[in-house]
């Protein structure tokens, strides 16, 4: 038997009609959410798509339910040209923020606003309790608005999550190892059709880069979460990066002081029980020779209030907090390099304070002196960052919605 010659072009798989079409019907409502309103016209150009395919896609957009059209306020002479935006008030999107004290829930609408949220006060012992209560003040907040039922739940907590199968590996402040969060979540909520789970500083940085508003690039940047903890999530090339062990972006617990001060991890001098919102409490309290444990009723909001009306001893905290926190970020910028870090969290509500006090910490911690054009800014998103991060988990799906089968 002849055989023929395998051509070096054996490997290459060829993609089938709908492959590319899904692949450029993420491409078109991805340019429409994020320069909304825009043409038909605009959209080919930027696509480089030709104008029956973008009319072609748009048209079933249209039928989905997913944009609408409109016409484009001009005093141009001629045709007014129609532009196209995200139909809001009709995707809805659950989302869950679990956190040591109290979890958030929400209802967001499909462009990233947060329509409706709730707290429930974290006072249980029992995981499937507490999540039990969380998902029905979801239902319970969609039903008394008399909304549609959702799309997907987003879930964000604090701790080491394990996304791609939806389980929580330890979240030290809920109490909570190897939990089976997305299943829980599954039966309690059996007609949603998507349930996502993700480390909260994570997600808070895909929210920043879904939903920010800034006005440099934000391809490669790292959100800081600083909280009662402090956690980043990573974004290279506009991907977030999760690690092999989907431990990536555990910068709250590189050391900032040998043989320092003991975190809540075991190890002793970490940045985290230097420059968390507990760290700056646990700081005040012991200045004013108050008891410690009154630190479970103070907030953050406390101190920067505190600092606004006077007080010099919480000035002198969050400055020093400030300072801390740039040098942690030295060490950020030192290792990946991002065109910005963007600061989430309490502290921001005192920016004007704290972000001098931020470049302080940070002179002279770089390579020859210098730290190169990284920029520090704070949050562009309001409330509780992880709370929209929870919803963008699931909205993005919408999003990218792309299969490729072998």
């Amino acid at each position: 038997m002849i055989t023929g010659r395998r051509s070096r072009h054996d490997h290459v798989i060829s993609v089938n009609a709908k492959v590319v079409r899904d692949i450029n019907r993420s491409l078109i409502l991805n340019f429409i959410r994020e320069r909304q309103p825009i043409s038909r016209a605009s959209i080919a150009r930027l696509s480089k798509l030709n104008k029956s395919t973008v009319s072609s896609i748009v048209a079933g957009l249209l039928n989905e339910d997913l944009i609408v059209e409109e016409t484009a306020k001009t005093t141009a002479i001629g045709r007014t040209p129609i532009n196209i935006r995200l139909k809001t008030g009709r995707h809805f999107f659950g989302a869950i923020s679990f956190d040591a004290g109290m979890t958030r829930v929400a209802i967001v609408d499909i462009d990233g606003t947060i329509r409706h949220c709730s707290d429930t006060i974290a006072d249980s012992d029992d995981p499937y309790e507490y999540v039990t209560r969380c998902t029905n003040a979801l239902t319970t907040l969609r039903k008394r608005h008399h909304l549609p039922y959702l799309k997907g739940i987003g879930i964000t907590v604090s701790g080491i999550v394990e996304p791609v199968h939806s389980k929580v590996v330890y979240a030290r402040g809920l109490g909570w190892h190897d939990l089976d969060l997305g299943t829980m979540v599954i039966k309690q909520c059996p007609d949603v059709g998507v349930v996502a789970v993700e480390n909260d500083a994570k997600a808070s940085a895909l929210a920043e880069l879904w939903f920010g508003h800034h006005d440099i690039n934000l391809s490669n940047f790292v959100f800081l979460s600083v909280g009662r903890g402090i956690g980043t999530g990573i974004v290279i090339d506009k991907r977030v990066l999760v690690g092999e062990s989907n431990l990536a972006g555990e910068f709250g617990h590189m050391t900032l002081v040998d043989g320092g001060a003991q975190c809540s991890c075991g190890n002793l001098g970490c940045w985290e029980a230097y420059a968390s919102d507990h760290a700056t409490i646990q700081r005040y309290l012991r200045a004013k020779e108050m008891d410690p444990e009154a630190g479970m009723q103070f907030t953050m909001n406390d101190i920067v209030t505190a600092a606004r009306n006077g007080d010099s001893t919480a000035k002198r905290e969050l400055l020093q907090t400030g300072q801390y926190l740039g040098q942690g970020i030295a060490n950020i910028i030192k290792s990946v390099d991002p065109d910005a870090i963007i600061v989430g969290g309490l502290i921001t509500c005192a920016w004007e304070l704290v972000e001098p006090a931020i470049m302080e910490g940070l002179k002279g911690r770089g390579f020859a002196g210098t730290l190169g054009h990284t920029t520090i800014l704070p949050t562009s998103l309001s409330g509780r960052p992880s709370l929209l991060g929870a919803a963008t988990l699931p909205v993005r799906k919408i999003f990218t919605h792309v299969r490729v089968t072998l």
